[in-house]
């Protein structure tokens, strides 16, 4: 049965290739979601190592944290940016996935991430979420969980309320921004929790610090946090 459809595979791929989500070239058969051209070259941070990493000081002073990393370097116009506008707004949720599983490799087995219990991510509002279809760090945090072993939770930490876009605000217009729109519907279940609060890009934080401190109102919660990409 395997052989046969491992045939029938191998006879669709010749009038509908898999095509890589970086370079639109054929995938082999071994490859998923990026060629190995491609994932070789995309900027890996490598910051899951080191707890001070750029990252981590973003959130110094700032919020109460273990460390933080994100998978790779953000650059406007690069490979990266292209994956997560391919991700975020062409509904490739496969690259979400694909990410996720990359990041969750590198936490599995880590002493750094051991510890965690549970995997959050930082919510949309349910309107913004309804009109993309998704929420993009959801999908981000599910394809971590399916390698690093950790289980989701996508129905406690919530947004309330919606936000003006952050693009080209102060990070203090930033931070007043989000100050008050994150919500915790049932904070006994994450009482003295780990936690893993994750979204796909990390610019001046300020939307991972508001969840970050509304999450440590509850008592016994440790958070760490990883992101797809950090804007250079």
């Amino acid at each position: 049965m395997l052989v046969v459809k491992e045939y029938v595979s191998d006879f669709l791929s010749l009038f509908y290739p898999r095509l890589c989500n970086g370079c639109k070239k054929a995938l082999i058969k071994s490859e998923e979601c990026l060629c190995s051209y491609c994932r070789f070259e995309l900027p890996q941070t490598d910051f899951f190592d080191d707890r001070d990493n750029p990252v981590s000081k973003i959130f110094w002073g700032r919020a109460d944290l273990e460390t933080a990393t994100s998978l790779f370097y953000f650059q406007k116009g690069g490979k990266v940016q292209n994956l997560i506008h391919q991700f975020k707004y062409k509904g490739k949720i496969e690259v979400g996935i694909y990410l996720g599983k990359m990041l969750g490799m590198q936490l599995k087995d880590h002493p750094v991430w051991e510890p965690i219990d549970v995997i959050v991510p930082v919510p949309l509002h349910e309107k913004k979420q309804y009109k993309r279809g998704f929420n993009q760090s959801e999908v981000f945090g599910r394809g971590i969980g399916s390698v690093f072993g950790r289980p989701v939770s996508t129905n406690n930490l919530v947004r309330i309320s919606k936000t003006d876009t952050q693009t080209r605000k102060s990070r203090f217009k930033r931070w007043e921004n989000v100050e008050t729109v994150f919500h915790i519907n049932k904070p006994e279940e994450l009482r003295g929790k780990h936690i893993l609060l994750i979204d796909d890009v990390v610019t001046t934080g300020s939307t991972l610090e508001a969840c970050a401190q509304k999450l440590k109102e509850i008592k016994g919660v440790r958070i760490w946090i990883a992101t797809i990409a950090f804007t250079v």
